[in-house]
């Protein structure tokens, strides 16, 4: 179509600029509060399940409402629900910032999901239907790696401004970002939808995700504490099955289940699951060890992954176009099990660890793994399906990632052994630690090996009905 940004020029760029601050945002917020966690603990006299909601209760919002967003965003407009996803993401950071408990901290998070349920879907999205098709696969890279260089180097910006200033200003730095993506998505971003629906949206269905993923969370954070957690899991068992039943009777489903009959759409994100599943458990435990274990400070912590912040937003780009040219198959098999291997690489870090030769190696091969995973894979999923699909197809690969972190943090204390005040004393913390990321590296090389086997060899070529 004529009328499809090309790469290099200036409403390109302006797009850009506009999608991947917004989805900074929401990734800085994923990863930037672990490193803050130790300090909320102390100064708020959180417990290890305060602070796994501080982190989950963000996730289950975020993982329960962003298919509803990509599909709001395909029939309303994609620009007008990704600002409204950004101007509430802004406010309740706000909240964040000024919360005097855990309690209110943790209802603060949820609704900051929210808003991430209705922005990160959009970014991508608007890409997806803004772009030439020669140009997404790069475009989608480049918005990987710059995103990467928000997610990772999230912890060393929160490091930097717990020691500095105080864990508030993790949340109140969104704020400004949050003004200039609307001045700049205002001015410069086309507004596109899904004419295709009638403005009707399934609420029945987004309440089951919720209910699901919020049942099975509660269960795992607050296993073996009575009898409401088995009455947690019931709940959540019975509104997932319940969910697939909705779909499949929606005349308008907030989830087409038919999307999935495409195996790469498919494999996709399977490999979404394993691989940012052992992400978020990854990124819990190390920063929790660095500064536990070793004695890093906050901003010591967030350093140590600045590496992998260089190299991602170095090598997504190319990634990306490499996938454009030869398949997205062998980076997405070979980038997972680089990445595993730097996982279990930094499984072995423990009390006198050198960050040369303890944490450094190991962060380079994640970093490495990951720079040729994340924009194939993304692009990959978004090009298995139609245009007018961009929304849905971006809110279910987020859910997916999303619902993979958030269920890897509540469950791998419960699985490795760690509970109470365990984060606080270094004892405790190592044993579980090496198990927790002998089991991500596991989980990422897993990713790897269902790309092999689902993913086609063939180049991206996103499908024009």
């Amino acid at each position: 179509m004529s009328d499809r940004l090309e790469l290099g020029t200036p409403p390109a760029r302006w797009t850009l600029l506009a999608t991947v601050l917004a989805s900074a945002m929401a990734f800085l917020d994923s990863t930037a509060v672990n490193v803050a966690l130790p300090t909320i603990g102390t100064e708020l006299g959180s417990s290890l399940s305060g602070l796994q909601w501080t982190v989950t209760g963000y996730t289950l919002a975020l993982a329960a409402l962003i298919l509803l967003g990509g599909a709001l965003g395909d029939r309303f407009g994609r620009r007008r629900v990704f600002l409204v996803g950004v101007v509430w993401f802004a406010a309740t950071s706000l909240l964040c910032g000024l919360a005097p408990s855990t309690g209110l901290l943790v209802a603060a998070r949820v609704l900051q999901g929210i808003g991430g349920a209705l922005l990160v879907p959009g970014s991508l999205s608007l890409i997806q239907s803004s772009f030439a098709a020669a140009d997404r696969a790069r475009a989608i890279g480049l918005w990987s790696g710059l995103g990467g260089i928000a997610g990772l180097g999230g912890p060393f910006l929160a490091g930097f401004l717990v020691d500095a200033v105080s864990w508030r200003w993790v949340f109140l730095v969104n704020v400004p970002l949050a003004v200039a993506v609307v001045v700049v998505s205002l001015r410069h971003v086309p507004e596109s939808r899904d004419a295709g629906h009638d403005g009707r949206f399934d609420v029945a269905g987004a309440a089951l995700t919720a209910l699901a993923l919020g049942g099975v969370t509660y269960a795992l954070i607050d296993a073996g504490s009575g009898p409401g957690t088995w009455v947690a899991l019931a709940v959540g068992l019975l509104a997932g099955t319940g969910f697939v039943v909705q779909e499949r009777r929606a005349p308008d489903p907030m989830l087409p289940l038919g999307v999935f009959a495409d195996r790469q759409f498919t494999g996709a994100n399977l490999t979404t699951l394993a691989v940012y599943g052992a992400m978020g458990g990854f990124s819990f435990f190390l920063v929790l060890q660095l500064q536990t274990v070793l004695g890093y400070d906050a901003l010591a912590a967030g350093a140590a992954v600045v590496p992998s912040i260089l190299i991602i937003s170095l090598l997504s780009s190319r990634a990306g176009a490499l996938a454009g040219r030869i398949g997205p198959r062998l980076p997405m098999t070979v980038g997972p099990l680089v990445a595993a291997s730097g996982v279990l690489y930094l499984s072995f870090v423990e009390a006198g660890t050198r960050w040369a030769t303890g944490v450094l190696p190991g962060s380079v091969l994640f970093g490495l793994g990951m720079s040729l995973t994340v924009a194939p894979l993304t692009a990959t999923v978004l090009g298995a399906a139609p245009d007018h699909l961009a929304g849905v197809a971006s809110g279910v690969n987020n859910a997916v990632a999303r619902a993979a972190q958030l269920l890897a943090v509540a469950a791998l204390p419960l699985v490795v052994g760690l509970s109470g005040d365990d984060y606080a004393r270094p004892e405790a913390l190592t044993d579980g630690y090496a198990l927790a990321m002998r089991l991500c590296a596991g989980l990422i090389a897993v990713g790897g090996l269902v790309s092999l086997v689902t993913i086609r060899a063939d180049v991206l070529e996103p499908d024009p009905t």
